[in-house]
């Protein structure tokens, strides 16, 4: 994600000729110190710079978003920093995939001791693999019975009263997360990503719900109920795409008009789908439906291993996206950073120095007291936030009645946005397939 020399000239972050400060490893007292003194230049100072733009936003309490892609929950990541980190109350909402939501069910499933996850080969012998029915994810060896198992768990879970209704993606997996969360307790397992999120309220979005084997459950119900009467029907699940991308809205409306700071920022781990659908309220409020006072990111924070050259969903950095008005424009230099790493590679130690940092900011507050410390270190009233989180889940209903007063008060300039002079209707202009043509002319004749 290197920037053209010219960005570099005309960037305020290299303008002001910050010293290169090479402090040895064995001085940095703390995790956090070696990532803001021992790491002086080339990739490393990528990883420093991504590293001081986490510790201001947290610093700053700004509710964050996340955008993760990748197998997480199948590769245990959720347990490791994912969970630790959504546990701190600092992000507001996740934005993910099917498939993570998916895989994130498979330890507490009643077979799963029996058939524990296990490391493979990555260049080992795939077909030897499949003879005996081990699935492979990277480095990540399961049993394919976890898959089958997992598929009747959800067949039987969405033919529940509670899934017999039509909600958004984001009710569907706060329910999801409840019953994946009883399913733990039942077999005494660690808490999922699911659960976790239930838990803290953490809205979790999914863009694309169809490229999953959650929804190919659902596909499998549906195929049944087609071949019943419409009387005798009983699946009833469906998804509301369009709720779902308005609640994003109205989460994205609530950070810059209603929370204590105005700002929002966002954590992209990856790219594809989760980061675009992350990115996406800012436009959908500006652009589409109209809204003048809209503000994009104030910090955003990369880190995703898709080349820039190749004009990709995953490689747009945040420069980019400012003229999309996703980013502050007026920010984005000093406050967004975009590097080219493996985020499990790096994940892992900057959330234990964000954890670090915070657990002496709490051995601070108790020896001073909390306002001689806020006092002293602005920074730790950020870090010492509430960890209850901002539980936007419980406030859903709230904050989409709020957006939905906004959206009836400036309905005469959205229906006036609404008309365009279309050409003559598709259906009066397209010609009848050849066969249909002739048994029209015999008709006529």
């Amino acid at each position: 994600m290197s920037p053209t020399r010219r960005d570099e000239r005309s960037s305020c972050a290299f303008s002001e000729r910050r010293e290169l400060v090479t402090r040895a490893v064995d001085a940095a007292s703390d995790l956090d110190s070696l990532f803001e003194q021992s790491l002086p230049s080339f990739g490393a100072a990528y990883l420093r710079r991504i590293w001081t733009l986490l510790d201001e936003a947290i610093g700053k309490g700004l509710p964050m978003t996340m955008a993760v892609s990748g197998p997480v929950t199948v590769s245990g990541q959720h347990y490791t920093w994912l969970g630790p980190l959504l546990d701190t109350g600092w992000f507001c909402l996740l934005s993910t995939t099917d498939a993570v939501c998916y895989h994130d069910g498979h330890r507490a499933l009643d077979g799963a001791r029996r058939r524990p996850f296990h490391e493979v080969p990555i260049f080992g012998d795939d077909g030897a693999l499949r003879d005996e029915a081990t699935i492979r994810v990277t480095d990540v060896g399961f049993d394919e019975a976890v898959l089958l198992e997992q598929d009747r768990y959800l067949r039987a879970l969405l033919r529940l009263p509670e899934f017999q209704r039509r909600m958004t993606g984001v009710e569907f997996r706060h329910l999801l997360g409840r019953f994946y969360a009883a399913q733990e307790r039942k077999n005494n397992v660690a808490e999922g990503l699911l659960a976790l999120c239930a838990r803290k309220s953490i809205p979790i979005f999914v863009g694309a719900p169809g490229d999953g084997s959650v929804f190919l459950n659902s596909m499998a119900l549906w195929a049944l109920d087609q071949r019943r009467g419409a009387r005798q029907r009983e699946h009833h699940f469906e998804l509301d795409l369009h709720g779902e991308v308005f609640e994003s809205c109205a989460y994205h409306w609530w950070g810059i008009r209603e929370s204590d700071t105005r700002q929002l920022g966002t954590l992209i781990l990856g790219g594809g789908v989760p980061k675009n659908f992350n990115l996406q309220p800012e436009p959908a409020l500006s652009q589409v439906l109209g809204f003048h006072e809209v503000e994009g990111y104030q910090y955003d924070i990369q880190i995703t291993t898709a080349p820039v050259t190749d004009g990709s969903l995953s490689s747009c950095p945040p420069a980019e996206a400012v003229t999309w008005g996703k980013v502050d424009k007026n920010v984005y230099k000093k406050t967004t950073e975009s590097m080219q790493c493996d985020y499990s590679v790096v994940m892992p130690f900057l959330v234990k120095a964000l954890l670090d940092k915070r657990a002496r900011f709490e051995r601070w507050a108790e020896r001073m007291g909390r306002e001689e410390l806020f006092a002293k270190h602005p920074a730790a009233r950020g870090y010492l936030r509430p960890q209850v989180g901002y539980q936007l889940f419980a406030r859903r209903k709230d904050l989409v009645a709020k957006l939905s007063r906004e959206v009836d008060r400036r309905r005469k300039a959205l229906e006036r946005g609404s008309k365009y002079p279309l050409a003559a209707r598709a259906l009066d202009e397209t010609p009848a397939p050849e066969p249909l043509a002739r048994a029209a002319r015999k008709r006529k004749r």
